[in-house]
């Protein structure tokens, strides 16, 4: 059997058909150009984006730990460690990413 990567934020394997993408730890735009950055399920980068603008996430979420910490993402991990792990549905409610709060 094949080996997945494995998402870092809720720990399901990321299957070469599933929706995926790279998020950066320290948003580009608040000096995260070329740090660190980690393979997400797309639903899962979604919901961070959807949570956090880019300043809480400069400020305080710029870690895996941080993000799994943060109230709405703890529920979210919870909800979303019970699908499939290709599973994708749109996120609700409005990215937050280009807003400084």
């Amino acid at each position: 059997m094949d080996e997945f990567p494995i998402c870092p934020l809720c720990s399901r394997p990321i299957p070469p058909n599933a929706k995926q993408s790279l998020h950066h730890l320290v948003p580009r735009l608040r000096g995260g150009k070329g740090g660190p950055t980690v393979l997400l399920h797309q639903i899962c980068h979604n919901e961070i984006h959807a949570t956090l603008s880019e300043a809480e996430l400069a400020r305080s979420y710029s870690s895996i730990d941080a993000l799994q910490s943060q109230p709405r993402l703890a529920k979210f991990i919870g909800w979303v460690r019970k699908r499939p792990a290709d599973f994708h549905s749109k996120t609700p409610g409005v990215r937050r990413g280009w807003k400084s709060r």
